[in-house]
């Protein structure tokens, strides 16, 4: 082990965590790198491997005690926020620790912590059968969803009664807990919030705009930094709300990502907080090429107890995220190859159609990054494909 580099804890290994992996290397730390082996490409860039599921926090703690790590990080997984808080309690490295971990994970706990703060949420219900669908009185529609998963796992619209034991029964199938969450319905556009926080401080990044499959299951298929459909008037409500719900929640370092929806009539309802960057590549690359600001490396710095820098790196552009569902996203990646190459950021491996439903996030085939100097440019490459920003 090269001991004139610090040690870092880097907990996940996937394609969507590769990008802390080589930051944490660029700022001059030994990364060690815990996740299940399954050839993820951080298992290749770490500095050193370690193929421990992100789960046996014990096992990696031991490990830990002695490299004496300067920092532990993770990016964009609520399962690994809850080893990175437990890792950072047990050897008094900066985190939110274990009660805000669990608070900001646990959509029970956190409606809860919303409800009690008074902060504009969805009420929900928590249940631990389907036979408890016969007891709720409800209007629908209404979501069903696990109490303790991400990445649109698991998520249902239900729109009758007749259908909701079904979507409770599969909602547990996918929680750690085996329970879910009823809740009503928020219609309007979503979106996501970033946030960098110090020592309490919150630092606003970026607001992006999510475009999803639509009922039943709603899974990600872009998101677009800044928003299209946003006015000011929004953004500075949201930006006086979001730091009231990383204050309740307990986020007093790191990155969070909040999401809410607003209708229509401007109504913004919370639909969840975690204390993790966005996935999807929104915390990785979106935030920096839209704002110019190394979000990761702000991230890697707070964990090892620095304050971050926070100043932008570059000017801003118009940044894009795609997913690959099919064919027809494939070829629409063509079309950008051959009449629009400079607006390509970055493409992803893509993995073999064999036509499986995309069920969750985890399920889809592949990406590509889109950064454009205007709105204009980038609203005139996505008006082309199979992509409606309406």
């Amino acid at each position: 082990m090269d001991n004139k580099k610090k040690n870092i804890i880097i907990i996940g290994a996937n394609e969507f965590q590769n990008p802390l992996i080589l930051s944490a290397k660029a700022m001059g730390y030994a990364t060690h790198v815990f996740a299940w082996q399954s050839g993820d490409l951080g298992e290749r860039s770490a500095d050193y491997f370690y193929p421990i599921s992100i789960v046996e926090t014990d096992r990696i703690l031991n490990i830990c005690r002695m490299l004496s790590p300067a920092g532990v990080v993770s990016i964009g997984s609520d399962l690994a926020a809850i080893t990175v808080n437990y890792i950072a309690q047990e050897l008094g490295l900066t985190g939110n620790g274990m009660e805000s971990a669990m608070a900001a994970t646990n959509k029970h706990l956190m409606r809860l912590a919303f409800e009690k703060a008074g902060l504009p949420s969805c009420k929900s219900r928590l249940v631990s059968s389907p036979v408890e669908a016969e007891a709720l009185k409800l209007a629908y529609p209404v979501i069903v969803k696990p109490t303790d998963r991400s990445g649109s796992r698991g998520v249902f619209k239900v729109t009758e009664p007749s259908q909701l034991p079904s979507a409770i029964e599969k909602a547990m199938g996918h929680s750690f807990e085996k329970k879910a969450l009823v809740e009503e319905f928020a219609p309007g556009r979503e979106y996501s919030i970033e946030y960098l926080s110090w020592q309490g401080e919150h630092h606003f990044l970026a607001c992006t705009e999510k475009f999803t499959t639509g009922a039943p299951l709603f899974v990600e298929t872009g998101h677009l930094q800044p928003p299209l459909h946003m006015t000011e008037d929004l953004l500075g409500q949201i930006q006086d709300l979001v730091p009231r719900v990383l204050d309740c929640l307990g986020i007093r370092f790191g990155a969070s990502h909040t999401e809410l929806k607003i209708d229509e009539n401007g109504k913004i309802r919370i639909i969840e907080c975690g204390g993790r960057m966005g996935g999807d590549c929104i915390g990785s690359d979106l935030v920096y090429i839209s704002r110019g600001v190394d979000f990761v490396g702000a991230c890697v710095d707070v964990s090892c107890g620095k304050a971050p820098d926070l100043r932008p790196k570059q000017p801003p552009r118009i940044s894009a995220i795609r997913f690959i569902f099919n064919q027809r996203d494939l070829d629409d990646l063509e079309l950008i190859r051959r009449n629009h190459p400079q607006a390509i950021y970055r493409i992803s491996d893509i993995l073999p159609l064999d036509g499986r439903e995309i069920s969750d996030s985890s399920t889809r085939y592949g990406f590509y990054i889109l950064a454009t100097e205007t709105m204009e440019e980038m609203q005139d490459i996505l008006s082309k494909l199979d992509f409606d920003l309406n």
